[in-house]
């Protein structure tokens, strides 16, 4: 049996665009539906979940970054690429702070957003070669690989995909720091287009969702002029 295509919606009030995306994603091989703003997305969504929700930044009314925080807020981790318009690094440093896995500057080639979206899914996918049962513990955490899933304690952890794609990629390589460029390289793919500076808000959002003291972290650590470091809260 043939595995079911990538559900992708996109959330753009430009009709021209929202039909072009629409188009060019469907020919790629995504079952792609197109709305016009955050109410018609929430009826889209309660008809059909989204594996991808493509996001423009800047809509009349309700805007993206403001769906994307109400997004969040209702525990909702479907990952997100959102477009924008603006050229301040600002914006996109917002929307990583809130929640967003990827984001693409306008003027983009389709092309570029349908890679964006095969990266993302990639990352979001169990990995291939890997079998269901792999798992990791680091200190009080339990990671499993394959199904995504990170426990402390027992307790499961709720984590959006970016999240547990760099924790993943510590869990990896437990008490080995890791540079920015290898988090950017393992966690979200060697060509996105991520700043340290981002790198460093992702690890601020990790750090809250794995119930790690920002002030004092035990677990997820900065080896000054290197990186992070995932270690057991035990040593040092």
């Amino acid at each position: 049996m043939s595995e079911k295509p990538a559900r992708i919606l996109v959330v753009d009030d430009d009709p021209e665009l929202r039909s072009l995306l629409q188009r060019f994603l469907s020919e790629h091989g995504y079952a792609v539906r197109a709305v016009d703003g955050g109410k018609a997305m929430d009826t889209a969504l309660q008809r059909e979940p989204a594996d991808v929700i493509v996001l423009d930044l800047m809509m009349p009314g309700e805007d993206g970054l403001a769906i994307l925080r109400r997004l969040r807020g209702q525990g909702e981790q479907v990952p997100v690429i959102m477009l924008t318009a603006r050229g301040d690094p600002v914006d996109r440093v917002l929307g990583l702070e809130m929640g967003a896995d990827d984001y693409l500057g306008k003027p983009f080639l389709p092309r570029e957003l349908v890679a964006r979206v095969a990266a993302l899914l990639r990352r979001i996918a169990p990995e291939r070669g890997v079998s269901n049962d792999e798992t990791a513990q680091i200190g009080p955490f339990a990671v499993n690989f394959s199904t995504m899933a990170v426990s402390r304690d027992g307790q499961a952890l709720t984590l959006s995909s970016r999240e547990f794609a760099l924790f993943a990629a510590l869990a990896r390589s437990p008490g080995r720091p890791l540079s920015r460029a290898q988090l950017i390289d393992r966690a979200l793919g060697r060509d996105a287009a991520v700043t340290d500076r981002a790198i460093d808000v992702q690890v601020a959002r990790l750090r809250r969702a794995i119930g790690d003291d920002a002030a004092d972290p035990r677990f997820v650590r900065t080896v000054w002029g290197v990186g992070y470091v995932l270690t057991t809260g035990q040593d040092g």
